[in-house]
């Protein structure tokens, strides 16, 4: 049985879009290496970064992603990588699927922090589907100040 994901309803955001660089892609990487369109609508999960006074902050919605199936990782000393893949729900010939609209699949997003982010402090939490990192940031050395007296 085949998923149907199309729609009658025109939505901006839909992942469903030409990409003229797409065949251009899968010359390049083995098919092996690139998701199907069933997976596509994952494959970039949206991510916030704010910056706080303290702390770079992260947070991904990963609805119905266990822990065990995110990696949380810093690379090459300065990106943040953030990946991971929501399982397939797995399909009965019995079962009459009317609509599919969560998606499924693998995700894998990459941030390159600024120097002042301490990566040997990062710390990630996934609570109600929600995946916070925290990266916390290097106090600015304040330049120091000398008086200089002025004689004459």
């Amino acid at each position: 049985m085949s998923l149907v994901r199309r729609s009658n309803v025109f939505d901006p955001f839909s992942m469903d879009l030409w990409d003229p660089f797409d065949s251009m892609f899968r010359s390049i990487v083995p098919s092996s290496a690139t998701s199907d369109s069933e997976t596509a609508a994952f494959a970039n999960a949206r991510i916030d970064w704010k910056e706080t006074p303290e702390a770079h902050v992260f947070k991904a919605d990963l609805p119905g992603v266990k822990k065990e199936e995110v990696k949380v990782e810093v690379e090459d000393g300065n990106v943040l990588v953030i990946s991971g893949e929501r399982s397939k729900e797995k399909e009965d010939k019995n079962d009459k699927w009317h609509r599919v609209e969560r998606s499924s699949g693998k995700f894998l997003r990459r941030f390159r922090l600024p120097e002042n982010a301490k990566v040997d402090q990062v710390k990630a939490g996934l609570e109600n589907g929600v995946l916070t990192v925290s990266v916390p940031k290097a106090e600015e050395k304040k330049p120091e100040v000398k008086a200089i007296e002025i004689s004459g």
